[in-house]
């Protein structure tokens, strides 16, 4: 919320030398946390000048440029005329002009521009005639500022004018705008009224609520007042989607009538786009008292407005030329003769009733809409509009009137016309309940001392009626306070007011143990690991499309068969949730190689959902409501499983090439050791087995397998056509292992073995097989037939030639014997490999060289 300081003084009594910095800090007080601090950006010199000649010059081009002089007093440094090429024509020789001298600058959307003396169109132009768009006052580039103009509203600013004059603070550009965080709880302070309330709160200045004088000027409703029947057959959570609707008329407007500039400039600064006189007054009004407003053109709507429920197929086009497929929970404005749906209540208007250059009659909705219904519809429409945005986090229901009020008052007053004497208020909202407070439980919450005449003090002050009954009090929240439900929310508000800084910092006790899980400590050992292999830890959103997976070489059918759609996507180019990590991963390989770093190892760790059988919808229940037991369980069942995988991708160098020789780019065997590194560190004894799995290439493949034969994962280089897809260089390898598995494989302590002292016994074998025999099984069929006397197994060769006839190939292994008691004899040594040979030969045809 940005809040101009100006704007904000109306409300309440800012000491005129308060800064925004100490606006902003004075807010942090009471927990509004500072975004940011706002100017204009325009430095001087920028001065009043009037135009002394305008000598039109047509170019080749067919455009005509004005060269014009101008006084400027002494601004610039000799008092002479001040010679400018200006492209407008909405000046005449005689008008008071705002100028920016050589050495002045404006902000863009691309920096600040410093303004110099150039030479343009033959003549050196020594400045520049605004326009309210190059100084960020407003939107108008037709033409630049004619002061007399700019300020008819306005007469007595004109008054004494003078060339020379410094304009910064004519026009305000010397103000400044405190951007502060509201938070969801606090609906209120989308508003310069709440923001002014909390000010007070925070330094004890007099605040004057605006509502008040507004209420008392509003007239009471009568039965002249337009028809409006509240019509929800379909209520969410048992709550009316309206149950408060003003409306009020104002007839012979001039929708062309400018909005006044002073409206102008406080609308750009709260962040807002000045559009036209009835659309600046209704956003006028809800930044200033936080209650969004909607105008129609009164001779399009037909029969009473009708607020209702959306028809099952109704569509409706909405302002921004939107055709919308409308849901049923959707809460639609109507008029009841035609059944038109004029608007999404409280996000947005249709198109059939917008004020257009020929209204001249206007109806203005005020109307107090439910929090989860207009939540819903922004959310299912995509949406999120300044209106939704204050709706869904509580409005006053207290506050349609007097804001319809202000909405009548300022139109006529600007737009001219008469405001009709009938006023429609219908509806009643159901005030927030009693709440019965513990005057002793803030302290026992917080851990401060309240007396009870503080805490009662502190409850009035922020609009709360309160009754007190020895050490209870029955206490009734403000209406515009809907975030006050409980005990400890008044708690909260009473720790808040008397100040955050006097709670003390207590550190906590540590508890007995490590405090971490199983899964929590072989999480960070891997991350560990890898952090300290070099690799860089991402995280990328978990959403996905349908080409993502064709971009992967996964099956089509099959991948969209496991994957979880998502019912409100944030991108409709990413509607589904990730079924690999990395799915998502490539991501940021992609954008780390775009940006120039060629040499990438990265790795991440997050869930994937794996989709078992057809998705289902969880049913929800009420915020705040415990849900009963058949709830849960039937929440449970419709969340599909959701294991934790890592993904890790390396592409460039792995050995960095420098002064000390050439660099080694990565390969499939620093794959396959990484993840066997992984397993090492978790104590579980793995192998790789060569596979064929999308997205890698056929014959660079590996399928991580345990002892017991649990596959855990995939390793290998990435499969061309992927690389092609993805827009990724050469090479690359990668793998994604099933930390879920890993940590079930793991949870047991190891059993240390005893070490032997005694010599260790070697001897190679080299076996010929078939080319289709993988490496693994052979080593698998060696340990088994040589048994326990068996340290380990290498491969350090694999030969193909004449020698071993065609589609064979020769493996060479080391074989390593221990025995715990003893030094084992050559005769043991032949024997136990005879054995392990044997094995071989049986199990996958193997024949001795």
């Amino acid at each position: 919320m940005r809040v101009p300081v100006d704007w904000l003084r109306e409300y309440v009594a800012v000491p005129a030398d308060a800064t925004g910095v100490q606006i902003a800090a004075d807010l942090v007080k009471v927990g509004l946390e500072e975004e940011g601090l706002h100017t204009s950006g325009v430095t001087g010199p920028l001065v009043v000048g009037r135009v002394l000649t305008k000598e039109p010059e047509p170019q080749k081009n067919g455009k005509t440029i004005n060269w014009c002089s101008l006084d400027v007093g002494d601004a610039n440094g000799t008092g002479e005329p001040q010679w400018v090429v200006c492209g407008a024509h909405n000046f005449e020789p005689g008008d008071l002009v705002v100028v920016i001298l050589p050495g002045g600058s404006v902000s863009t959307p691309q920096g600040p521009m410093v303004v110099t003396a150039r030479k343009t169109y033959g003549h050196i132009s020594s400045g520049m005639i605004t326009s309210e768009r190059e100084l960020g006052i407003g939107e108008d580039h037709s033409g630049i500022i004619v002061l007399s103009r700019f300020f008819a509203d306005r007469p007595e600013v004109l008054t004494g004018l003078a060339p020379g004059q410094d304009a910064i603070p004519l026009l305000g550009l010397d103000r400044e705008t405190v951007e502060v965080n509201v938070t969801p709880d606090r609906g209120y302070c989308f508003s310069i009224r709440g923001i002014a309330r909390e000010y007070s709160h925070a330094t004890g200045a007099a605040y004057t609520d605006p509502v008040l004088a507004l209420a008392d000027r509003a007239p009471a409703a009568n039965e002249q007042g337009y028809a409006v029947q509240l019509a929800d057959d379909a209520p969410i959570r048992g709550r009316e989607g309206c149950d408060r609707y003003v409306a009020r008329i104002v007839r012979g407007v001039d929708v062309h009538a400018p909005s006044p500039a002073w409206m102008k400039a406080r609308l750009t600064e709260a962040g807002m786009r000045p559009i036209s006189l009835p659309v600046d007054v209704t956003n006028y009004v809800m930044l200033g008292l936080g209650q969004p407003l909607h105008a129609f053109d009164l001779a399009k709507l037909v029969g009473p407005i009708v607020v209702r429920r959306a028809r099952p197929g109704e569509r409706m086009t909405t302002l921004d030329d939107v055709d919308r497929a409308l849901d049923p929970s959707d809460l639609l404005i109507t008029d009841s003769e035609s059944q038109r749906a004029l608007a999404i209540a409280g996000v947005m208007g249709g198109a059939d009733t917008e004020i257009s250059d020929t209204t001249t009659d206007v109806l203005i909705e005020a109307a107090h809409f439910d929090p989860v219904s207009i939540a819903r519809s922004a959310r299912r429409h995509k949406l999120p509009s300044e209106a939704s945005r204050r709706f869904e986090r509580g409005v006053d229901p207290q506050l349609a009137a007097a804001a319809a009020q202000l909405a009548v008052e300022l139109l006529v007053e600007h737009g001219g016309g008469v405001v009709d004497d009938g006023v429609t208020d219908v509806g009643s909202p159901v005030p927030a309940p009693d709440i019965d407070l513990d005057l002793s439980l803030p302290s026992r919450l917080v851990g401060v001392d309240y007396p009870s005449e503080r805490v009662v003090e502190i409850l009035r002050e922020i609009g709360c009626g309160v009754e007190v009954s020895g050490e209870h009090a029955r206490v009734t929240p403000p209406s515009w306070r809907p975030d006050l439900r409980t005990e400890p929310d008044l708690a909260e508000e009473v720790a808040r007011i008397d100040g955050y800084e006097k709670i003390p910092s207590v550190v906590p006790t540590v508890p007995v143990g490590n405090g971490l899980t199983h899964d929590q400590r072989m999480r960070r050992l891997v991350a560990n690991l890898l952090a300290a292999q070099g690799f860089s830890e991402v995280w990328n959103a978990p959403f996905v499309g349908d080409d993502r997976h064709v971009a992967l070489g996964y099956d089509a059918a099959a991948a969209r068969a496991r994957t979880v759609r998502i019912a409100n996507p944030l991108s409709d180019e990413a509607p589904l949730m990730r079924i690999s990590i990395l799915s998502t991963l490539v991501d940021s390989l992609r954008r780390n190689i775009s940006r120039g770093f060629k040499d990438v190892a990265l790795f991440e760790q997050g869930l994937v959902l794996a989709l078992e059988g057809k998705q289902t919808a969880a049913p929800t229940e009420d915020v705040g409501v415990r849900p009963s037991p058949q709830t849960m369980a039937a929440i449970h069942a419709a969340v599909p499983p959701q294991p934790r995988h890592l993904g890790f991708v390396l592409a460039g160098e792995i050995d960095r090439s420098g002064v000390w020789g050439a660099g080694r780019p990565a390969d499939v065997a620093d794959a396959i050791a990484t993840a066997l590194g992984i397993t090492e560190a978790l104590g579980l004894t793995a192998r790789t087995v060569a596979d064929d799995a999308m997205p890698f290439h056929p014959g660079r493949c590996a399928r991580v397998e345990l002892a017991d034969g649990t596959v855990v994962g995939h390793v290998g280089e990435l499969h061309p056509k992927v690389l092609t897809a993805l827009g990724l260089p050469a090479r690359v390898v990668a793998g994604e292992l099933d930390l879920d598995a890993l940590s079930a494989a793991s949870g047991r302590p190891a059993q240390a073995v005893t070490l032997s002292t005694f010599p260790v016994a070697t001897t190679d074998v080299a076996l010929v097989v078939d080319e289709s025999v993988k490496a693994a099984d052979i080593e698998a069929a060696l340990r088994t037939g040589a048994g326990e006397m068996l340290e380990s197994v290498r491969l350090f060769d694999i030969y193909r030639g004449d020698q071993t006839g065609a589609g064979k190939k020769s493996l060479a292994y080391r074989l390593s014997f221990r025995a715990p008691d003893r030094t084992l004899t050559t005769e043991e040594v032949s024997g136990i490999r005879d054995r392990a040979v044997a094995a071989a030969g049986q199990a996958v045809g193997a024949v001795q060289r």
